[in-house]
């Protein structure tokens, strides 16, 4: 990505999440990559000294304030809690930096349109944080896509206290929303859902069927309030069954051309041992652990983006693609709120 100048860019929001974009530009910065990380904004002063101090880059409490004394600023990723995203985008954009907007999007899809209105309007890039899309297994698992009819997705973790100014939904299982709308490309059907709130007092626990128009079927799991972590994805297709495991970042894929009669519970069941170690594919079953390229996820986003920024390029997540998965959240969260209410609970 050479340019006759480095791209400058900023971190707004200096939390978990933003540090782990600091260090990502920082990285990449030192690798040569071409880009300046310059500045870092919080509203927390401790914080923002804290950043200042690790990174040797100047800090603000504010945007307008990194606006008026950096100068020109190209880029830009946007970290602060989901409530906040469409007041910390709209300065940026009207500035003319590009943007990549953790996930969700927004809180709502009034904001998520008006991050979008103001980026055409003032010709930037927006793209949406969802970085499992940049999970090499993921990326592994489109090589073999051709028909996928039904999805079993379960992202599990244990209870912090961090992102609780959204719901399990917008939390994690909106990762897998957006990797399945993106694998299975065809308008929403039917959504019907179930969720509690259990350690806080927004939905912590979920689980969710969505019918495609195309009769493709998905399976949504999310909790965080588990004994253990998980991040799977498995799904079906003509003659072909393939796991995925995002933590471990390896894809199974299983040819099912001879399984006439065995049902998805079974392969799955083979699937997972073989996964193990600990079971070998059946007679007239071809089991293949497909080769992935190991790598950071969020560096994998973060080098797209700036790719995109240099190239004036459709991002590789558009902010369109985030606020897809965010109208999907949306009808979740209202599917379980009717569960809630015919049920009493």
């Amino acid at each position: 990505m050479a340019g006759t100048n480095p791209l400058r860019v900023a971190v707004v929001g200096a939390g978990a999440f933003g540090r782990n974009h600091l260090r990502v530009y920082r990285e990449l910065q030192d690798a040569g990559c071409d880009i300046q990380l310059v500045a870092v904004v919080d509203r927390d002063i401790a914080v923002v000294k804290k950043a200042v101090a690790d990174f040797g880059i100047a800090g603000f409490d504010s945007i307008e304030a990194c606006l008026d004394t950096v100068g020109k600023l190209d880029a830009a990723s946007i970290c602060v809690p989901t409530v906040h995203h469409a007041v910390a985008a709209e300065p940026l954009l009207a500035a003319g930096v590009d943007l990549l907007v953790e996930k969700p999007l927004a809180a709502n899809l009034a904001d998520a349109d008006r991050i979008l209105e103001l980026a055409r309007k003032h010709e930037r890039i927006v793209q949406a944080g969802h970085l499992e899309r940049f999970n090499p297994a993921v990326t592994a698992a489109r090589r073999y896509l051709h028909r996928p009819m039904f999805f079993e997705a379960h992202r599990l973790s244990v209870f912090t206290p961090r992102s609780l100014d959204v719901d399990v939904v917008l939390d994690l299982m909106i990762h897998d929303l957006d990797i399945v709308l993106s694998l299975v490309a065809s308008p929403v059907r039917e959504v019907r859902a179930v969720g509690l709130p259990v350690l806080s007092n927004k939905v912590d626990i979920a689980n969710v069927r969505v019918e495609f128009e195309n009769g493709c079927v998905a399976n949504f799991t999310a909790s965080r309030v588990s004994t253990e972590r998980v991040r799977k994805l498995r799904f079906f297709q003509p003659h072909q069954y393939l796991s995925l495991d995002f933590a471990r970042q390896d894809l199974l894929m299983i040819d099912v051309a001879a399984a006439a009669g065995m049902d998805p519970a079974q392969l799955a069941a083979m699937a997972q041992a073989a996964q193990a170690g600990g079971q070998h594919p059946s007679a007239g079953l071809s089991l293949t652990k497909v080769a992935v390229e190991q790598g950071e996820p969020l560096r994998l986003e973060v080098q797209a983006f700036l790719k995109a920024v240099h190239e004036r390029s459709a991002p590789v997540v558009s902010g369109e693609d985030g606020r897809a998965a965010l109208a999907l959240a949306l009808e979740i969260n209202r599917a379980i709120a009717a569960h809630a209410e015919r049920t009493g609970l």
